[in-house]
Protein backbone atom coordinates (compact mmCIF):
# COMPACT_ATOMS: atom_id res chain seq x y z
CA UNK A 1 0.00 0.00 0.00
CA UNK A 2 2.66 2.48 0.69
CA UNK A 3 4.79 1.60 -2.21
CA UNK A 4 1.64 2.39 -4.13
CA UNK A 5 1.01 5.67 -2.95
CA UNK A 6 5.35 6.30 -3.55
CA UNK A 7 4.58 5.51 -6.71
CA UNK A 8 1.91 7.93 -7.58
CA UNK A 9 2.88 11.40 -8.41
CA UNK A 10 2.33 14.26 -6.20
CA UNK A 11 -0.18 17.34 -7.27
CA UNK A 12 2.66 19.43 -7.70
CA UNK A 13 4.79 17.14 -9.67
CA UNK A 14 1.51 16.73 -12.24
CA UNK A 15 1.31 20.44 -12.68
CA UNK A 16 4.82 21.16 -13.98
CA UNK A 17 4.57 18.02 -16.23
CA UNK A 18 1.59 19.96 -17.69
CA UNK A 19 3.16 22.88 -17.69
CA UNK A 20 5.71 21.75 -19.73
CA UNK A 21 3.32 19.42 -21.99
CA UNK A 22 1.69 22.90 -22.74
CA UNK A 23 5.30 24.93 -23.59
CA UNK A 24 6.41 22.39 -25.95
CA UNK A 25 2.65 22.40 -27.45
CA UNK A 26 3.37 26.36 -27.90
CA UNK A 27 6.68 25.56 -29.80
CA UNK A 28 7.96 28.13 -31.42
CA UNK A 29 4.97 31.05 -30.45
CA UNK A 30 6.93 34.02 -29.46
CA UNK A 31 6.05 37.78 -28.99
CA UNK A 32 7.07 40.34 -31.54
CA UNK A 33 9.66 41.53 -29.78
CA UNK A 34 11.67 38.68 -29.16
CA UNK A 35 11.95 38.04 -32.80
CA UNK A 36 15.56 38.85 -33.97
CA UNK A 37 16.02 41.08 -37.00
CA UNK A 38 16.90 38.27 -38.79
CA UNK A 39 13.67 36.18 -38.10
CA UNK A 40 10.83 38.74 -39.29
CA UNK A 41 8.58 39.81 -41.45
CA UNK A 42 8.13 43.29 -42.52
CA UNK A 43 5.12 44.90 -43.18
CA UNK A 44 4.40 47.18 -46.24
CA UNK A 45 0.01 47.11 -46.21
CA UNK A 46 -2.21 45.36 -43.39
CA UNK A 47 -2.68 41.89 -44.23
CA UNK A 48 -4.50 39.46 -41.97
CA UNK A 49 -3.31 36.03 -42.25
CA UNK A 50 -6.59 35.06 -40.94
CA UNK A 51 -8.69 36.11 -43.83
CA UNK A 52 -6.16 34.08 -46.17
CA UNK A 53 -7.30 30.46 -47.40
CA UNK A 54 -4.15 29.51 -49.81
CA UNK A 55 -0.84 30.50 -49.94
CA UNK A 56 1.17 30.09 -53.07
CA UNK A 57 4.83 29.57 -53.25
CA UNK A 58 7.46 29.95 -55.86
CA UNK A 59 10.31 27.67 -55.78
CA UNK A 60 13.50 29.30 -56.84
CA UNK A 61 14.79 31.66 -54.16
CA UNK A 62 11.67 31.42 -52.42
CA UNK A 63 11.13 27.94 -50.78
CA UNK A 64 14.21 27.11 -52.58
CA UNK A 65 17.60 29.31 -51.57
CA UNK A 66 20.50 29.25 -53.17
CA UNK A 67 24.54 29.38 -52.43
CA UNK A 68 24.39 32.73 -54.06
CA UNK A 69 28.36 32.83 -54.68
CA UNK A 70 28.70 29.12 -55.87
CA UNK A 71 26.08 29.71 -58.10
CA UNK A 72 26.86 32.68 -59.86
CA UNK A 73 30.55 31.57 -60.62
CA UNK A 74 28.52 28.20 -62.23
CA UNK A 75 26.92 30.85 -64.13
CA UNK A 76 29.71 32.93 -65.34
CA UNK A 77 31.67 29.85 -66.22
CA UNK A 78 28.81 27.99 -68.34
CA UNK A 79 28.57 31.40 -69.84
CA UNK A 80 32.15 32.34 -70.61
CA UNK A 81 32.56 28.62 -72.25
CA UNK A 82 29.21 28.97 -74.44
CA UNK A 83 30.11 32.82 -75.31
CA UNK A 84 33.65 31.23 -76.60
CA UNK A 85 32.77 28.04 -78.66
CA UNK A 86 29.27 30.24 -80.17
CA UNK A 87 30.43 33.55 -79.89
CA UNK A 88 33.88 33.29 -80.99
CA UNK A 89 35.40 35.27 -77.94
CA UNK A 90 38.71 35.03 -77.12
CA UNK A 91 40.04 32.45 -74.79
CA UNK A 92 41.38 35.03 -72.57
CA UNK A 93 38.17 35.82 -70.76
CA UNK A 94 38.54 32.95 -68.55
CA UNK A 95 41.40 34.44 -66.83
CA UNK A 96 39.15 37.56 -66.16
CA UNK A 97 38.35 38.02 -62.48
CA UNK A 98 34.57 38.32 -61.83
CA UNK A 99 33.66 39.95 -59.02
CA UNK A 100 30.04 39.49 -57.65
CA UNK A 101 29.87 42.81 -55.55
CA UNK A 102 29.99 44.80 -58.82
CA UNK A 103 26.29 43.45 -59.06
CA UNK A 104 22.94 43.93 -56.43
CA UNK A 105 19.18 43.80 -57.85
CA UNK A 106 17.89 46.89 -59.16
CA UNK A 107 21.07 48.28 -61.40
CA UNK A 108 20.37 49.11 -64.73
CA UNK A 109 22.43 48.04 -67.62
CA UNK A 110 22.50 50.83 -70.24
CA UNK A 111 23.36 48.30 -73.86
CA UNK A 112 23.52 51.55 -75.81
CA UNK A 113 27.03 52.66 -74.15
CA UNK A 114 28.19 50.27 -71.98
CA UNK A 115 27.29 51.60 -68.77
CA UNK A 116 25.43 50.13 -65.23
CA UNK A 117 23.54 52.81 -63.40
CA UNK A 118 21.89 52.66 -60.10
CA UNK A 119 18.53 54.97 -59.88
CA UNK A 120 16.75 56.10 -56.85
CA UNK A 121 12.77 55.97 -56.43
CA UNK A 122 12.28 58.94 -58.43
CA UNK A 123 13.83 57.67 -61.31
CA UNK A 124 17.00 59.73 -60.88
CA UNK A 125 20.14 58.14 -62.31
CA UNK A 126 22.52 58.10 -59.40
CA UNK A 127 26.06 56.38 -59.98
CA UNK A 128 27.15 55.16 -62.66
CA UNK A 129 29.93 52.80 -63.66
CA UNK A 130 31.27 51.89 -66.88
CA UNK A 131 33.95 49.25 -66.96
CA UNK A 132 35.34 49.63 -63.26
CA UNK A 133 35.48 53.25 -63.53
CA UNK A 134 32.76 55.91 -61.77
CA UNK A 135 31.80 58.25 -64.00
CA UNK A 136 32.56 62.03 -62.52
CA UNK A 137 29.25 63.48 -61.86
CA UNK A 138 29.20 66.01 -64.60
CA UNK A 139 29.37 63.23 -67.36
CA UNK A 140 26.89 61.51 -65.45
CA UNK A 141 24.41 64.43 -65.37
CA UNK A 142 25.14 64.88 -69.64
CA UNK A 143 24.31 61.56 -70.07
CA UNK A 144 21.55 60.95 -68.31
CA UNK A 145 19.42 64.02 -66.67
CA UNK A 146 18.57 65.47 -69.47
CA UNK A 147 15.43 63.47 -70.08
CA UNK A 148 13.47 61.31 -68.30
CA UNK A 149 14.90 57.38 -68.94
CA UNK A 150 12.30 54.69 -69.95
CA UNK A 151 13.30 51.16 -68.52
CA UNK A 152 10.79 49.59 -71.39
CA UNK A 153 13.18 50.88 -73.97
CA UNK A 154 15.25 48.10 -75.45
CA UNK A 155 18.82 50.43 -74.50
CA UNK A 156 18.07 49.00 -71.11
CA UNK A 157 17.83 45.67 -69.33
CA UNK A 158 17.00 46.18 -65.59
CA UNK A 159 18.28 43.37 -62.96
CA UNK A 160 15.65 42.30 -60.66
CA UNK A 161 16.80 38.56 -59.92
CA UNK A 162 18.83 37.31 -58.17
CA UNK A 163 19.97 34.73 -61.27
CA UNK A 164 20.36 37.69 -63.58
CA UNK A 165 23.04 39.78 -61.54
CA UNK A 166 25.80 37.25 -63.03
CA UNK A 167 25.29 39.07 -66.34
CA UNK A 168 26.04 42.37 -64.72
CA UNK A 169 29.19 40.89 -63.33
CA UNK A 170 30.09 40.05 -66.87
CA UNK A 171 28.97 42.78 -68.17
CA UNK A 172 30.80 45.34 -66.48
CA UNK A 173 34.13 42.50 -66.75
CA UNK A 174 34.35 42.55 -70.68
CA UNK A 175 33.50 46.53 -71.25
CA UNK A 176 36.46 46.97 -69.40
CA UNK A 177 38.54 44.53 -70.54
CA UNK A 178 37.09 45.01 -74.33
CA UNK A 179 37.36 48.45 -74.09
CA UNK A 180 41.49 47.74 -72.80
CA UNK A 181 42.34 46.37 -76.22
CA UNK A 182 41.65 49.39 -78.04
CA UNK A 183 38.78 49.67 -80.96
CA UNK A 184 35.08 50.33 -81.37
CA UNK A 185 33.53 47.61 -78.89
CA UNK A 186 29.60 47.19 -79.68
CA UNK A 187 28.00 47.23 -76.15
CA UNK A 188 24.50 45.88 -77.09
CA UNK A 189 26.16 43.12 -79.49
CA UNK A 190 28.11 42.48 -75.99
CA UNK A 191 25.29 42.08 -73.94
CA UNK A 192 23.16 40.25 -76.03
CA UNK A 193 25.81 37.82 -76.57
CA UNK A 194 26.09 37.58 -72.84
CA UNK A 195 22.23 36.90 -72.44
CA UNK A 196 21.63 34.61 -75.17
CA UNK A 197 24.50 32.33 -73.43
CA UNK A 198 23.07 32.50 -70.08
CA UNK A 199 19.91 31.89 -71.58
CA UNK A 200 21.10 28.78 -73.29
CA UNK A 201 22.79 27.59 -70.15
CA UNK A 202 19.20 27.50 -68.96
CA UNK A 203 17.36 26.31 -71.34
CA UNK A 204 19.95 23.03 -72.79
CA UNK A 205 19.82 22.36 -68.88
CA UNK A 206 23.12 22.95 -68.58
CA UNK A 207 23.11 24.35 -65.54
CA UNK A 208 20.41 22.99 -63.67
CA UNK A 209 22.28 19.82 -64.92
CA UNK A 210 25.17 20.88 -62.41
CA UNK A 211 22.65 21.73 -59.75
CA UNK A 212 20.65 18.86 -59.80
CA UNK A 213 24.35 16.51 -59.42
CA UNK A 214 25.23 19.00 -56.39
CA UNK A 215 22.21 20.34 -54.71
CA UNK A 216 24.53 20.55 -51.29
CA UNK A 217 26.60 22.85 -52.75
CA UNK A 218 24.20 25.05 -54.76
CA UNK A 219 20.81 24.87 -52.54
CA UNK A 220 20.46 26.00 -48.61
CA UNK A 221 18.56 23.39 -46.70
CA UNK A 222 16.71 25.20 -44.23
CA UNK A 223 15.97 23.21 -41.01
CA UNK A 224 12.83 25.12 -40.64
CA UNK A 225 11.01 24.94 -43.76
CA UNK A 226 9.21 21.77 -42.86
CA UNK A 227 8.01 23.02 -39.29
CA UNK A 228 6.96 26.35 -41.33
CA UNK A 229 4.94 24.43 -44.00
CA UNK A 230 3.55 22.16 -41.31
CA UNK A 231 2.51 24.73 -39.14
CA UNK A 232 0.39 26.84 -42.08
CA UNK A 233 -1.45 23.47 -43.01
CA UNK A 234 -1.83 22.69 -39.47
CA UNK A 235 -3.99 26.22 -38.91
CA UNK A 236 -6.25 24.74 -41.54
CA UNK A 237 -4.89 26.78 -44.99
CA UNK A 238 -4.34 25.09 -47.96
CA UNK A 239 -0.93 25.24 -49.77
CA UNK A 240 0.64 25.41 -53.51
CA UNK A 241 3.55 25.75 -55.34
CA UNK A 242 3.54 28.09 -58.65
CA UNK A 243 7.17 27.84 -60.34
CA UNK A 244 8.39 28.60 -63.81
CA UNK A 245 11.27 25.24 -62.98
CA UNK A 246 9.66 22.37 -64.79
CA UNK A 247 8.82 18.68 -63.19
CA UNK A 248 12.22 17.56 -63.38
CA UNK A 249 13.98 19.66 -61.66
CA UNK A 250 11.58 21.00 -59.18
CA UNK A 251 11.04 17.24 -58.29
CA UNK A 252 14.37 16.75 -57.40
CA UNK A 253 15.56 20.54 -55.56
CA UNK A 254 12.13 20.10 -53.55
CA UNK A 255 12.86 16.41 -52.14
CA UNK A 256 16.27 17.33 -50.95
CA UNK A 257 14.84 19.80 -48.84
CA UNK A 258 11.42 18.05 -47.64
CA UNK A 259 11.57 14.79 -48.06
CA UNK A 260 11.02 12.45 -44.85
CA UNK A 261 12.35 15.75 -43.12
CA UNK A 262 9.06 15.29 -41.21
CA UNK A 263 7.11 11.48 -40.36
CA UNK A 264 3.87 12.69 -41.49
CA UNK A 265 4.89 13.94 -44.64
CA UNK A 266 7.40 10.89 -46.89
CA UNK A 267 7.18 13.47 -49.67
CA UNK A 268 7.33 16.98 -50.15
CA UNK A 269 4.19 16.68 -52.43
CA UNK A 270 2.58 15.57 -49.16
CA UNK A 271 2.65 19.81 -47.65
CA UNK A 272 1.20 21.30 -50.39
CA UNK A 273 -2.46 20.83 -51.72
CA UNK A 274 -1.43 21.70 -55.82
CA UNK A 275 1.49 21.80 -57.94
CA UNK A 276 1.89 23.69 -61.11
CA UNK A 277 5.15 23.63 -62.76
CA UNK A 278 6.19 25.17 -66.21
CA UNK A 279 3.85 28.47 -64.59
CA UNK A 280 5.39 30.77 -67.49
CA UNK A 281 4.83 33.70 -64.97
CA UNK A 282 4.22 36.30 -65.25
CA UNK A 283 1.93 34.98 -68.35
CA UNK A 284 0.44 32.92 -65.76
CA UNK A 285 -1.29 36.18 -64.39
CA UNK A 286 -2.68 37.48 -68.22
CA UNK A 287 -2.56 35.00 -70.31
CA UNK A 288 -5.37 31.62 -70.63
CA UNK A 289 -2.99 29.35 -71.32
CA UNK A 290 -4.53 25.56 -70.33
CA UNK A 291 -3.53 23.28 -67.65
CA UNK A 292 -1.41 20.24 -68.78
CA UNK A 293 -1.23 17.22 -66.39
CA UNK A 294 2.03 16.08 -65.81
CA UNK A 295 3.12 12.25 -64.70
CA UNK A 296 4.77 12.42 -61.98
CA UNK A 297 6.48 8.83 -62.90
CA UNK A 298 8.00 9.36 -66.44
CA UNK A 299 7.83 13.67 -66.35
CA UNK A 300 5.76 13.11 -69.30
CA UNK A 301 2.86 14.84 -70.34
CA UNK A 302 -0.33 12.79 -69.89
CA UNK A 303 -2.19 15.24 -73.11
CA UNK A 304 -5.14 15.53 -70.81
CA UNK A 305 -6.17 18.96 -70.56
CA UNK A 306 -7.20 20.04 -66.65
CA UNK A 307 -10.05 21.02 -65.96
CA UNK A 308 -10.01 19.95 -61.95
CA UNK A 309 -7.08 20.06 -59.44
CA UNK A 310 -6.80 17.87 -56.98
CA UNK A 311 -4.48 16.58 -54.18
CA UNK A 312 -2.01 14.83 -55.29
CA UNK A 313 -1.94 15.96 -59.17
CA UNK A 314 1.26 18.17 -61.06
CA UNK A 315 0.02 19.81 -63.82
CA UNK A 316 2.41 22.44 -66.53
CA UNK A 317 1.27 25.68 -67.68
CA UNK A 318 -1.86 27.11 -66.54
CA UNK A 319 -3.41 30.55 -65.85
CA UNK A 320 -4.72 32.25 -62.66
CA UNK A 321 -8.55 32.60 -64.11
CA UNK A 322 -8.85 28.79 -64.10
CA UNK A 323 -6.80 28.41 -60.83
CA UNK A 324 -9.15 30.61 -58.89
CA UNK A 325 -12.49 28.74 -60.33
CA UNK A 326 -11.20 25.41 -59.96
CA UNK A 327 -9.84 25.46 -56.15
CA UNK A 328 -12.58 27.71 -55.17
CA UNK A 329 -10.91 30.32 -53.68
CA UNK A 330 -10.17 33.49 -55.54
CA UNK A 331 -8.88 37.76 -55.11
CA UNK A 332 -7.39 38.48 -51.43
CA UNK A 333 -8.20 35.58 -49.96
CA UNK A 334 -4.69 33.86 -51.54
CA UNK A 335 -1.38 35.07 -50.56
CA UNK A 336 1.18 34.46 -53.61
CA UNK A 337 4.77 34.39 -51.72
CA UNK A 338 7.93 34.74 -54.49
CA UNK A 339 11.12 36.66 -55.01
CA UNK A 340 10.81 38.27 -58.44
CA UNK A 341 9.67 42.02 -58.43
CA UNK A 342 8.29 41.71 -61.96
CA UNK A 343 7.40 37.74 -62.62
CA UNK A 344 5.97 37.06 -59.28
CA UNK A 345 4.55 40.78 -58.13
CA UNK A 346 4.24 43.58 -60.21
CA UNK A 347 2.09 41.74 -62.78
CA UNK A 348 -0.06 39.91 -60.47
CA UNK A 349 -0.97 43.32 -58.18
CA UNK A 350 -1.29 45.24 -61.32
CA UNK A 351 -4.06 43.04 -62.50
CA UNK A 352 -5.32 40.82 -59.81
CA UNK A 353 -5.85 40.81 -56.12
CA UNK A 354 -4.06 38.15 -54.67
CA UNK A 355 -1.89 39.46 -51.23
CA UNK A 356 1.93 39.63 -52.01
CA UNK A 357 4.88 38.62 -49.98
CA UNK A 358 8.68 38.93 -51.32
CA UNK A 359 11.49 36.79 -50.36
CA UNK A 360 14.71 38.90 -50.40
CA UNK A 361 17.76 36.70 -49.68
CA UNK A 362 20.20 39.42 -49.28
CA UNK A 363 18.28 41.46 -46.75
CA UNK A 364 19.84 38.96 -44.07
CA UNK A 365 23.18 40.73 -44.86
CA UNK A 366 21.75 43.86 -44.67
CA UNK A 367 19.93 43.68 -41.67
CA UNK A 368 22.87 42.61 -40.26
CA UNK A 369 25.47 45.78 -41.77
CA UNK A 370 22.61 47.90 -39.93
CA UNK A 371 23.49 46.27 -37.26
CA UNK A 372 26.67 46.57 -37.16
CA UNK A 373 26.34 50.58 -38.16
CA UNK A 374 23.99 51.25 -35.74
CA UNK A 375 26.00 54.07 -34.21
CA UNK A 376 27.05 55.76 -37.81
CA UNK A 377 23.13 55.22 -38.93
CA UNK A 378 23.00 57.92 -35.90
CA UNK A 379 25.49 59.99 -36.62
CA UNK A 380 24.81 60.51 -40.34
CA UNK A 381 20.94 61.44 -38.66
CA UNK A 382 22.35 64.18 -36.62
CA UNK A 383 24.55 65.50 -39.22
CA UNK A 384 21.57 65.83 -41.56
CA UNK A 385 19.79 67.87 -38.91
CA UNK A 386 22.70 70.32 -38.39
CA UNK A 387 22.90 70.85 -41.64
CA UNK A 388 19.16 72.04 -42.34
CA UNK A 389 19.94 74.27 -39.49
CA UNK A 390 22.68 75.55 -40.80
CA UNK A 391 21.59 76.16 -44.42
CA UNK A 392 18.45 78.03 -42.46
CA UNK A 393 21.11 80.28 -40.56
CA UNK A 394 22.46 80.94 -44.16
CA UNK A 395 19.49 81.80 -45.67
CA UNK A 396 18.71 84.04 -42.87
CA UNK A 397 22.04 85.69 -43.10
CA UNK A 398 21.68 86.36 -46.85
CA UNK A 399 18.73 87.88 -46.75
CA UNK A 400 19.66 89.92 -43.61
CA UNK A 401 23.10 91.58 -46.19
CA UNK A 402 20.36 91.98 -48.86
CA UNK A 403 18.54 94.26 -47.02
CA UNK A 404 21.53 95.73 -45.18
CA UNK A 405 22.99 96.68 -48.75
CA UNK A 406 19.56 98.44 -49.86
CA UNK A 407 19.29 100.24 -46.31
CA UNK A 408 23.39 101.04 -46.91
CA UNK A 409 22.35 102.22 -50.60
CA UNK A 410 19.23 104.33 -49.55
CA UNK A 411 21.34 106.42 -46.54
CA UNK A 412 24.30 107.29 -48.51
CA UNK A 413 22.57 110.03 -50.25
CA UNK A 414 20.65 110.97 -47.09
CA UNK A 415 22.57 110.32 -43.80
CA UNK A 416 26.09 109.39 -44.88
CA UNK A 417 26.99 108.95 -41.08
CA UNK A 418 24.31 106.42 -41.16
CA UNK A 419 25.67 104.83 -44.30
CA UNK A 420 28.88 104.13 -42.27
CA UNK A 421 27.52 102.50 -39.62
CA UNK A 422 24.94 99.72 -41.61
CA UNK A 423 28.30 99.32 -43.74
CA UNK A 424 30.22 98.49 -40.27
CA UNK A 425 26.87 96.03 -39.71
CA UNK A 426 26.95 94.94 -42.93
CA UNK A 427 30.66 93.87 -43.04
CA UNK A 428 29.99 91.88 -39.52
CA UNK A 429 27.12 90.11 -40.94
CA UNK A 430 28.82 88.88 -43.93
CA UNK A 431 31.91 87.80 -41.62
CA UNK A 432 29.06 86.16 -40.03
CA UNK A 433 27.99 84.30 -43.15
CA UNK A 434 31.35 83.62 -44.21
CA UNK A 435 31.90 81.69 -40.80
CA UNK A 436 28.57 79.83 -41.59
CA UNK A 437 29.33 78.80 -44.72
CA UNK A 438 32.15 77.32 -43.94
CA UNK A 439 30.74 75.51 -40.84
CA UNK A 440 28.53 73.92 -43.73
CA UNK A 441 31.08 72.81 -45.87
CA UNK A 442 33.10 70.88 -43.39
CA UNK A 443 29.75 69.27 -42.03
CA UNK A 444 28.90 68.57 -45.71
CA UNK A 445 32.40 67.08 -45.99
CA UNK A 446 32.04 65.41 -43.01
CA UNK A 447 28.63 64.15 -44.24
CA UNK A 448 29.79 62.73 -47.74
CA UNK A 449 32.95 60.81 -46.36
CA UNK A 450 30.60 58.88 -43.91
CA UNK A 451 27.50 58.07 -46.44
CA UNK A 452 30.39 56.88 -48.52
CA UNK A 453 31.86 55.09 -45.01
CA UNK A 454 28.23 53.55 -45.16
CA UNK A 455 27.70 52.86 -48.44
CA UNK A 456 30.82 50.68 -48.84
CA UNK A 457 29.71 48.55 -46.07
CA UNK A 458 26.92 47.23 -47.44
CA UNK A 459 28.69 47.21 -51.25
CA UNK A 460 31.77 48.69 -51.91
CA UNK A 461 30.31 50.01 -55.66
CA UNK A 462 26.38 50.25 -55.07
CA UNK A 463 25.62 50.72 -51.71
CA UNK A 464 22.78 49.35 -50.04
CA UNK A 465 20.33 47.24 -52.37
CA UNK A 466 17.00 49.29 -50.64
CA UNK A 467 18.72 52.71 -51.12
CA UNK A 468 20.47 55.48 -53.49
CA UNK A 469 21.93 58.02 -51.00
CA UNK A 470 19.01 59.61 -48.98
CA UNK A 471 16.65 58.05 -50.89
CA UNK A 472 14.93 54.88 -51.24
CA UNK A 473 16.16 53.17 -54.23
CA UNK A 474 14.32 52.38 -57.24
CA UNK A 475 14.03 48.57 -56.40
CA UNK A 476 13.28 49.45 -52.72
CA UNK A 477 10.25 51.48 -53.56
CA UNK A 478 8.83 49.04 -56.03
CA UNK A 479 9.39 46.59 -53.18
CA UNK A 480 7.43 48.93 -50.83
CA UNK A 481 4.81 49.59 -53.23
CA UNK A 482 3.81 45.80 -54.78
CA UNK A 483 5.40 43.83 -51.69
CA UNK A 484 2.58 43.84 -48.72
CA UNK A 485 5.54 41.67 -47.15
CA UNK A 486 8.41 40.94 -47.08
CA UNK A 487 11.13 38.61 -45.50
CA UNK A 488 14.44 36.88 -45.98
CA UNK A 489 13.30 33.69 -46.14
CA UNK A 490 9.57 31.67 -46.07
CA UNK A 491 10.69 29.77 -42.47
CA UNK A 492 10.41 33.11 -40.89
CA UNK A 493 6.75 32.86 -41.25
CA UNK A 494 7.39 30.23 -38.64
CA UNK A 495 8.00 33.03 -36.06
CA UNK A 496 4.44 34.29 -36.35
CA UNK A 497 0.92 33.16 -35.67
CA UNK A 498 -0.64 31.80 -38.82
CA UNK A 499 -3.52 34.13 -37.74
CA UNK A 500 -1.53 37.22 -37.38
CA UNK A 501 -2.41 40.67 -38.19
CA UNK A 502 0.47 42.15 -39.85
CA UNK A 503 0.29 45.82 -39.02
CA UNK A 504 2.45 48.28 -41.29
CA UNK A 505 4.24 51.62 -39.49
CA UNK A 506 1.68 54.81 -39.69
CA UNK A 507 2.81 56.59 -42.34
CA UNK A 508 4.10 60.23 -42.19
CA UNK A 509 3.99 62.82 -45.04
CA UNK A 510 7.24 65.20 -44.72
CA UNK A 511 5.03 68.02 -43.33
CA UNK A 512 3.70 65.87 -40.47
Amino acid sequence: MGAELASKPTKAATEVDLRQKIEALLGSVQREIDISRRRRIFCNRNLRMDHIELIGFDMDYTLALYQQERLEQLSIQLTLDKMISKRSYPTEILGLQFDSRYAIRGVVIDRKLGNVFKMDRHGHVGRVYHGFNLLPGDEQDRIYHSGRIRLSSKRYSWIDTLFGLPEAVMYITLVAYLDGLGGKVNYSELFDDIRYCIDEAHRDESLKTEIKAHLRDYVVNDPKLAETLHKLRSSGKKLFVLTNSYWPYSNAVMSYLLDNVRSAYPSWRNYFDFVIVGGKKPGFFSERKPFIEIDPRTSEETGRRVTSLSRGMVVQGGNIIDFEEMVGVSGDRILYVGDHIYGDLIKLRKTHTWRTAMVLQELDEENETSRRLASQLGDLEAFDRRLRNLQSEIDYQVLKLKQLQRLRDQAEGEDPKLAEQIEVTRKQAKIELDEIRARWGRTEREVEALEQSIDRAYNPYWGAIFRERHENSRFGQQVGVYADLYTSRVSNFLSYSPLRYFRTPRMRMPHE
